[in-house]
């Protein structure tokens, strides 16, 4: 399909200016140049032309609010000096797979203050000595090439990736909540232990007033008392 149709089809009988994301990759560009795409679309802030058949980017309309441009994997070999006047807030820049063979194709992107992204993977720049170091040099603005930081940092896939907040399931409970727990525990065995004596020194008061707790045998005299319901130990005096 030619480019020119792919974008009427994209737009779906929007207003150019409301298009913020516009995709036609794998589509045709008759002239090896940019079609279809005009003045009108200046809300575009990303655009993919990926394997399109581009050698040039000359004729690409002004886009003052672009900032994500992917033309990986077309033909473009250098032009690239239009970039930082038709697109000037543009932060991401993928040129992996074109015929970028010189820094100096490059150099020219000095211009574009706010990229901070430039990918040219598979492309001949890259199998020149000291080529990040080269680029990095040249573009002092640019944070990532390739994916990576000048000192070998991967890019992180999304700025949420370092907003970890943890699950409220993870955590322990408001702060002292095991203690009193603990507490409670030793409270329960501390009453046990005070319950224990106390029958303890019932017992020996008993012993010690001559009166004994016995269960009906020979040779004693029983006395059955039941008191309002209550059932009473049966309580003999030898």
């Amino acid at each position: 399909m030619e480019m020119k149709k792919r974008i009427s089809l994209e737009l779906r009988n929007k207003n150019p200016a409301e298009v913020a994301e516009l995709v036609v990759d794998n589509c045709r560009s008759s002239d090896g140049e940019v079609e279809g795409l005009t003045d009108e679309y200046s809300g575009l802030e990303m655009l993919s032309m990926v394997n399109v058949g581009l050698t040039s980017l000359s004729k690409l309309p002004s886009l003052p609010k672009l900032r994500k441009l992917e033309v990986s994997d077309n033909t473009i070999s250098g032009g690239l000096d239009t970039l930082a006047e038709k697109c000037p807030n543009l932060t991401y820049l993928n040129l992996s797979g074109n015929k970028i063979k010189e820094l100096s194709s490059i150099e020219v992107l000095q211009n574009l203050k706010n990229l901070k992204s430039l990918y040219l993977y598979s492309c001949e720049v890259t199998t020149l000595d000291d080529y990040r170091e080269s680029i990095f040099e040249l573009l002092p603005q640019l944070t990532y090439l390739d994916g990576y930081d000048e000192e070998d940092n991967e890019v992180p896939d999304s700025e949420d990736d370092n907003d970890c907040v943890p699950d409220e399931d993870d955590e322990a409970g408001p702060p002292g909540d095991d203690d009193d727990d603990d507490d409670d525990d030793d409270d329960d065995e501390e009453e046990d232990e005070d319950g224990s004596e106390g029958d303890e020194v019932g017992l020996s008061y008993l012993m010690k007033e001559g009166i004994q707790v016995s269960h009906l045998s020979a040779g004693f005299s029983s006395v059955d008392c039941v008191c309002e319901g209550h059932d009473q130990l049966e309580v003999m005096q030898q």
